[in-house]
């Protein structure tokens, strides 16, 4: 008799949910078989993973039944919400929320939530300090991430709770990295000297796989943080300089600044990076680089992602 597990995997065709089935599709020891939920299954993306072998299940976040076929008989979930996709804190509350309950109603032996912290627990709604957003946030993507975890924690569904790192992928956005007129490049944060975790998107689900492999046992109930390194601004810039060949000057901004740039998201943006700054110790401290090296040995370091990656950045410039 197999004893492959279905591992029902959210945001499959996305960066985390994507980089955990690839994982475990690519692993030929794996015990753990992959159910990807999409809501296009005759996408590019879904298609790919079909052909590496991945079970393809429509399913609706929006729709706690649809999660709850979807959840059905597999061994273990992995949860992630996308707050980008509609910018509706609400929304992701109930994505979450729904995703918890069909956890309950199908009796999920491991599940695996990708949060991030509450930060009205460092700053709260009346500290004018920071600016609240859509009257009852101060940094709606993690809020939202953050209030959800007690809907996991309520239904006693045996859950880990992994709070991720800033995606150097953010690096290759319009916008991340600009032009100076004399031919260098500015990477601009409102961090001011303090580090910032990061991590390769990839490297995200690479540990989620190796917190699966651990088992419920080790860390059901329990908040593992990953990085693959914390960096300065102008450590960032430095690696980037040696990396792509062109200096790259760190620029600080003030988060106000940052907060009115117009694009959509900025007034967040500004109020999230503000956050890790002015709380960058407690911030730091709950993502560990040596934990995340245990999960993942082949855990990237900035250096080693941008040679991996020194041509997409590249290819923007010239585009």
């Amino acid at each position: 008799m197999s004893t492959q597990r279905f591992i029902a995997i959210t945001g499959a065709t996305g960066a985390q949910g994507g980089g955990l089935a690839r994982t475990l599709l690519q692993d030929p020891r794996s015990s753990f078989r992959v159910r990807a939920l999409t809501r296009a299954p005759s996408s590019d993306a879904a298609r790919r993973l079909a052909r590496q072998g991945a079970t393809i299940v429509t399913a609706d976040f929006d729709d706690v039944d649809s999660l709850t076929r979807a959840f059905d008989g597999a061994y273990g979930a992995f949860c992630v919400t996308n707050f980008w996709e509609h910018h509706s804190p609400e929304r992701e509350r109930a994505q979450a929320t729904n995703m918890a309950e069909a956890a309950r109603r199908t009796g999920l032996q491991h599940v695996l939530w990708s949060t991030l912290e509450d930060t009205r627990q460092w700053i709260p709604l009346d500290d004018d300090r920071m600016p609240t957003l859509m009257e009852h946030y101060k940094v709606p993507h993690l809020d939202a991430k953050g209030a959800s975890d007690q809907e996991f924690t309520e239904r006693a569904v045996p859950t880990t709770f992994l709070r991720t790192s800033f995606y150097w992928e953010n690096l290759l956005q319009p916008g991340m990295i600009s032009p100076s007129p004399d031919g260098s490049l500015v990477l601009a944060l409102p961090m001011g000297e303090a580090k910032l975790p990061g991590i390769a998107a990839e490297d995200i689900g690479r540990c989620a796989a190796g917190i699966f492999r651990a088992g419920p046992d080790r860390y059901a109930g329990r908040t593992i943080g990953i990085a693959g390194e914390h960096l300065s601004g102008p450590q960032m810039a430095a690696a980037l300089s040696t990396a792509l060949g062109t200096t790259v000057h760190y620029h600080d901004v003030a988060p106000a600044t940052y907060r009115e740039l117009g694009f959509p998201g900025a007034d967040d943006l500004g109020n999230m990076f503000q956050f890790k700054r002015d709380f960058n110790a407690d911030f730091c401290e709950a993502r560990n680089v040596s934990r995340s090296r245990r999960l993942n040995p082949d855990l990237q370091s900035f250096d080693a992602w941008l040679a991996a990656n020194k041509s997409r950045f590249l290819a923007r410039r010239h585009a």
